[in-house]
């Protein structure tokens, strides 16, 4: 399953990915944007510890394992993005007292590498049944040094001539911003051409998570 061109001069990579990867998880996904390639398991909802036990919802664990050696302050950063993304999508009421463990294990970084982490994510919930209020895509993009263009979804290359770097997350229902990350130097205007440009491109990736559902699902 693959999206790639869109019609707002913007191309996001190749997106591939396969469900039911994790035979011990409720739910599972290998996504691949581009080269960037991601392992996303979920279990829950599952007794919560009494440290970590919410009692009028359910608690959200998010664990990032990088590639080579151990996590990095960098690593538990993104641990907290997703965490508080699938929260926001999550109906957390449904489920008090439990929680829902999300298990992150980064394959390959091609660029991209939160907004491909992000969507690994929430297909794994998906693929797990959970109850949603509403499902997330992310986008990355970038701001060219010397022309001022901004590059949606630039890989590893692309990234070294970024003067600064974003990732939005948007929710399914009215395209709000649930999450953005950014990195470098950049005007208010910059911001703003940036997330318009990604807000677009989000229904591409939405529309793979359907594709996907479809193809995996009896029922749609």
């Amino acid at each position: 399953m693959t999206e790639e061109t869109t019609e707002i001069d913007c191309v996001l990579r190749p997106m591939n990915c396969e469900i039911n990867l994790l035979s011990r998880s409720d739910g599972s996904t290998m996504f691949m944007q581009g080269e960037t390639t991601i392992i996303a398991g979920v279990n829950g909802p599952i007794e919560a510890k009494s440290q970590k036990m919410a009692y009028d919802k359910v608690s959200i664990e998010v664990t990032y394992t990088p590639l080579k050696g151990p996590a990095k302050i960098d690593d538990r950063l993104i641990e907290t993005y997703i965490r508080e993304t699938c929260e926001s999508a999550i109906l957390v009421a449904f489920h008090p007292n439990t929680m829902v463990c999300i298990n992150l294990q980064e394959m390959q970084d091609s660029g991209g590498l939160l907004a491909c982490a992000i969507n690994a994510s929430c297909l794994a919930l998906i693929n797990s049944g959970l109850s949603m209020k509403f499902t997330i895509a992310a986008v990355s993009c970038m701001i060219e040094k010397e022309t001022g263009i901004v590059i949606i979804d630039p890989d590893s290359t692309q990234l070294k001539n970024a003067k600064a770097e974003f990732t939005y997350a948007f929710d399914s229902i009215n395209k709000d911003i649930v999450c953005c990350h950014s990195v470098g130097q950049f005007s208010q205007n910059e911001f703003l051409a940036s997330m318009d440009k990604c807000k677009q491109v989000s229904q591409f990736i939405f529309d793979f998570y359907r594709e996907i559902t479809k193809k995996y699902a009896n029922i749609v």
